[in-house]
């Protein structure tokens, strides 16, 4: 008998995503609708993930842009949007689908765990205060996934064109009653971590979630983040 399970489109904004690319892939089913927008890699990731079987719709940078255009070519009622860095979990599709046959699913949006690739120490403590922050705040990252019905989306305005904090961006305007975690991980390269210093980068990223709150403009706290 056929699967009667809701169908997803898979949106994936990438620039030079081409090294961690095929693993985001690989772990995603085949049967849905996988896009990756491509902001104008020069490493090869639009070929690669056409390769991959992907579908690939090109836009300027900036990943509020491409989640938004990534949305706008999505065919299926349900939407995961993904980082091209981010590896789901064995078994996610079934946690996902159990969610969506949810009575209350249409109505809210799901985030997956936080996990890093790495088995640093500095990982696991990362990986605790993430957990925290979204139980007490609500606040999960884009590098834990977005699930979410497209009427859902499209009622609280989707993504915005933003550099920076389009994640949180969208999920304070879907607010905590709109908002579960689902018992799978989003596997997210700690790469960058490792490169700029676990402190440092955490710091960093810290420091921009406070200016965003305190309205400072995502523009400026892009240059500040460095993109």
């Amino acid at each position: 008998m056929a699967s009667q399970r809701p169908r997803l489109s898979v949106v994936i904004p990438a620039l030079n995503a081409a090294e961690g690319l095929a693993a985001t892939l690989a772990a995603l089913d085949p049967a849905d609708e996988i896009i990756v927008v491509d902001g104008g890699s020069r490493d090869g990731t639009a070929a690669l993930a056409r390769d991959l079987g992907a579908r690939v719709v090109e836009t300027a940078p900036g990943r509020g842009g491409q989640l938004a255009a990534g949305a706008d070519a999505a065919t299926a009622e349900w939407l995961l949007f993904l980082h091209a860095d981010t590896v789901l979990s064995p078994g996610w599709r079934a946690v996902a689908a159990g969610r969506l046959s949810q009575p209350d699913a249409a109505a809210r949006a799901a985030c997956f765990r936080f996990a890093l690739d790495d088995e640093a120490p500095q990982a696991r403590r990362l990986e605790g205060w993430v957990a925290w922050r979204v139980a007490a705040l609500a606040l999960p990252y884009g590098d834990q996934g977005l699930l979410i019905h497209r009427s859902l989306y499209d009622r609280v305005g989707g993504y915005r064109p933003l550099p920076l904090m389009e994640d949180v961006d969208l999920v304070r305007r879907l607010g905590r009653r709109r908002l579960t975690v689902l018992d799978a991980a989003a596997v997210t390269s700690a790469r960058r971590w490792r490169q700029d210093g676990w402190l440092a980068r955490s710091a960093r990223n810290l420091l921009c979630l406070a200016l965003f709150y305190a309205g400072v403009p995502a523009q400026r706290i892009a240059r500040l983040y460095g993109r």
